[in-house]
């Protein structure tokens, strides 16, 4: 007998999702600055459920996703805040309904905040980080436990009773953003249902070996040179403690014609070293005047805690972010205190 999905509503909240989403016309979908595949797989696929019940959709991001990314289906009728300010503006100012996705704080959205915040249409938030904001939308559907806000998508389409309607597109969107948050699943994927959402979109027509290559093998030449010289000249290990920290500089970063994602999957790397634990990436940011931060590890070394307490940031358990205001030098050494302060773990 073939199990069904466990739902992540109740019926009473399924049915007032549903009774929000019935009197909508027009909808913004959005999601955090520096959108991941998760973020937007997830606004991709829950866009395409949308217009499918014959809602208006506008997708609005705070600036673009990384290069290897444009594939997805829909990802070039994204708007970006960066880019076209006077357009996102007027999609949120005509919206009646705004949905947050992976996204658990406005802040996270930092330049295109104000717009959300200042809303005065219906709000709900579609997120699997920890700790959500609970003001900051009229209905929060939060589930840590979820590989990813893309999982979340396909559960809630599923419940609505929309999965027989999805589309090739959509079910696309949603692999991507399941894959791509869970290292092509490698960590935060041992649930069992989690294969079970695979099975059901590969009969949409789903081509996942080529979702993959797309994802992870369609890096530009500067890429691969700039992988080898992270590698031999950046890496540095601190074999005491199971960890490692690596840095890029911008003018690093132009030396080796930097693109939007090129330095995705670096991190992880350090990782295959044997009985490393901790991966830390430091990188100048090249648009704003920060470090962007990154973190891995492995089994139960809590990355999240750790970006929370020393990197303004969060995440989830094995794969956290942040960003700290002052030089790299500096980054440095705040990255060297957070593995002294949590030897104990390593």
């Amino acid at each position: 007998m073939i199990k069904d999905l466990t739902p992540i509503l109740s019926d009473k909240d399924l049915f007032r999702l549903m009774g929000i989403i019935r009197d909508a016309k027009r909808v913004v979908i959005c999601a955090h600055r520096g959108p991941d595949g998760d973020a937007l797989g997830s606004s991709l696929g829950w866009a395409e459920y949308l217009k499918c019940l014959g809602k208006y959709v506008t997708v609005a991001l705070p600036n673009p996703f990384p290069d290897f990314l444009w594939w997805v289906p829909g990802a070039k009728q994204v708007l970006f805040h960066s880019q076209q300010p006077d357009r996102v503006a007027k999609a949120f100012a005509e919206a009646d309904l705004l949905f947050c996705l992976d996204c658990c704080e406005a802040k996270r959205m930092q330049d295109m905040a104000p717009l959300f915040e200042k809303s005065k249409a219906k709000k709900v938030v579609i997120d699997h980080h920890l700790n959500p904001d609970e003001s900051m939308a009229d209905m929060v559907i939060s589930r840590p436990e979820m590989c990813s806000t893309s999982e979340m998508v396909f559960r809630l389409i599923y419940a609505l009773g929309a999965f027989e309607q999805m589309t090739k597109y959509g079910a696309s969107a949603i692999y991507t953003g399941m894959m791509t948050d869970t290292g092509a699943f490698t960590y935060a994927s041992a649930e069992p249902e989690i294969y079970m959402i695979i099975s059901l979109l590969l009969t949409k027509g789903i081509d996942k070996d080529k979702i993959y290559r797309n994802v992870f093998y369609s890096y530009s030449e500067g890429r691969l040179r700039m992988m080898g010289y992270v590698m031999n000249e950046k890496l540095h290990f601190y074999e005491k403690h199971k960890a490692s920290i690596f840095t890029m500089n911008r003018e690093e970063l132009s030396r080796f014609h930097y693109l939007r994602g090129d330095m995705e999957g670096l991190v992880n790397m350090p990782l295959q070293v044997k009985g490393m634990r901790l991966s830390i990436s430091l990188r100048e940011d090249t648009e704003r005047d920060v470090v962007r931060v990154s973190l891995r590890s492995v089994d139960d070394f809590p990355c999240n805690k750790m970006a929370a307490e020393f990197f303004n940031g969060g995440g989830h358990h094995n794969a956290s972010g942040g960003e700290l205001p002052f030089p790299l030098e500096e980054a440095v050494k705040t990255a060297e205190r957070a593995i002294e302060a949590y030897k104990e773990l390593l």
